[in-house]
């Protein structure tokens, strides 16, 4: 199969999960970009949009050229809590970045929000309301093709994202950072998933703070809630590029090698693979990822989904699948490996002797 061949039509967001068709998300941006020297941890708020746009502008074109349909503005936590006087030029400027870079291969832009400071403290309906408009009038005037309400681990406050982002008529996809557990008020995910589809939520689903196995299992307790109360929504994961099977309730950010220590956790391309065609049997057509995904494991995502989407995306022409560039190997021994059963069955080593296989959450 042959990478795709120039811009596809562009569809809007509904009319390609109504149809069937298989949507490819990008990837996470504040890891990345804090590796990179771009953001810095803690607060992880995104004021390379307007510090370093080259940076963010090259991120989305991997992610695009790795064979995402979608590019999320870089606005995770641009709340006027969190960044007070930055907020609306970097609501702005995340925008066009985005919209750029998504032009060129008609990508769809999705404008973004996150859970706001204040809902732990004061459960301030009305006051969390306005922040969340606040965004939501800037994305409206640079006219994102769709919105998400993302990294909620309370879902009051994520319907309360939802009702206000359906003020505006766009297509609206809320995701929550939670596991099998539920929410942080032991709200069920199947409860979640009733609550955001009432709420108006056009697609629903998962993201961050927990690895893929651990997402999956919480996307089929949503599916299953959803389908017991007789309610239709598109099914979305965004989940980490991380291993996590020893999170507690709060995930990865629990884990004592948040967030510096966590390289030996990265899930390969194989992982994702598998992790794509999981997603998929499961029912959910909007498949990418958060935290600790590159755009390789985008690619892998778009590979391993290839036959059912029609094409390879453009950067599979450097990377032959299931390892078969390595067929050119000088060494015999290396060229043995450019096969699918050898990737799918092996078992990849840490090269760390003497690290627990697992440890245990600090909170």
């Amino acid at each position: 199969m042959a990478p795709a061949g120039g811009p596809r039509a562009k569809k809007g967001i509904l009319d390609r999960l109504d149809s069937g068709e298989l949507v490819v998300g990008d990837g996470g941006f504040l890891f990345s970009l804090e590796k990179r020297g771009f953001v810095k941890a803690g607060l992880w708020t995104p004021e390379a949009v307007v510090e370093h746009p080259s940076a963010v502008r090259q991120l989305h074109t991997e992610f695009l050229r790795a064979g995402a349909d979608v590019l999320q503005t870089f606005t995770f936590s641009a709340s006027e809590d969190k960044m007070e006087s930055k907020w609306e030029d970097v609501n702005a400027a995340a925008c066009d970045l985005a919209r750029e870079v998504a032009d060129r291969e008609d990508a769809l832009v999705a404008g973004c929000l996150c859970q706001t400071s204040l809902y732990k403290y004061h459960k301030d309906e009305t006051r969390i309301k306005n922040l969340f408009r606040l965004q939501l009038e800037v994305f409206v005037r640079k006219n994102v093709d769709f919105l998400i309400a993302e990294y909620f681990e309370h879902v009051e406050e994520a319907v309360w994202a939802v009702e206000v982002l359906r003020e505006v008529g766009k297509p609206v996809a809320a995701t929550m950072c939670i596991g099998p557990e539920g929410d942080m008020h032991d709200v069920t995910p199947g409860e979640c998933a009733v609550k955001l589809a009432r709420a108006g939520a056009n697609i629903i689903g998962v993201n961050c703070r927990f690895g893929p196995w651990t997402s999956l299992q919480t996307m089929k307790l949503m599916k299953k809630g959803l389908g017991d109360s007789g309610l239709q929504a598109h099914l979305m994961m965004q989940c980490l590029g991380f291993h996590t099977p020893d999170c507690g309730k709060g995930g990865f950010v629990d884990l004592p090698e948040y967030p510096f220590g966590l390289e030996p956790r990265v899930a390969t391309r194989w992982d994702i693979q598998k992790y794509a065609r999981e997603a998929y049997n499961l029912g959910v057509r909007y498949i990418g990822g958060c935290c600790g995904f590159e755009p390789y494991h985008i690619r892998a995502i778009a590979e391993e989904l290839a036959p059912e989407r029609g094409f390879l995306p453009p950067a599979s022409e450097k990377h032959g699948s299931w390892g078969s560039g390595l067929d050119m190997h000088t060494k015999p021994w290396i060229r043995a490996r450019a096969r699918r059963e050898y990737w799918e069955n092996l078992l990849p080593a840490s090269g760390r002797p003497f690290c627990p296989s697992l440890s245990k959450p600090d909170a």
